[in-house]
């Protein structure tokens, strides 16, 4: 099980497995924030009981929500609005260091090293 939080802590989450790529999204707004992104199924990822609530950001068709933590300010998920959507996004940033290290980089969805 892989722990994921934001800075201060506020948001916390777990994974059960560790991501095996983790995406450097090139896109106007990922770019901005720095996200690297991991992709699992919503159900796969377990939000901490005691999680304070984020701040939700969407833009353009607004088909994300964009999740960030309103005391540190760290972008911690994006979730599709789509109902029948089987993927959502974790910044693997918030996960222990060697985490993200250890998956094969992508950017933009293409693999680089």
């Amino acid at each position: 099980m892989i722990e994921a939080s934001c800075h201060c802590g506020a948001i916390r989450f777990t994974v059960e497995a560790a991501p095996t790529e983790v995406n450097d999204c090139g896109c106007s707004i990922c770019r901005r924030y720095g996200t690297l992104w991991a992709y699992y199924e919503p159900n796969e990822v377990r939000f901490a009981a005691e999680s304070g609530p984020t701040d939700v950001y969407m833009w353009g068709e607004r088909r994300l929500e964009l999740h960030r933590c309103r005391t540190c300010g760290c972008v911690t998920h994006w979730r599709a609005r789509d109902p029948n959507s089987t993927r959502m996004g974790v910044n693997a940033r918030m996960m222990p260091p060697e985490v993200a290290a250890s998956a094969v980089m992508l950017r933009n969805g293409l693999p680089i090293r």
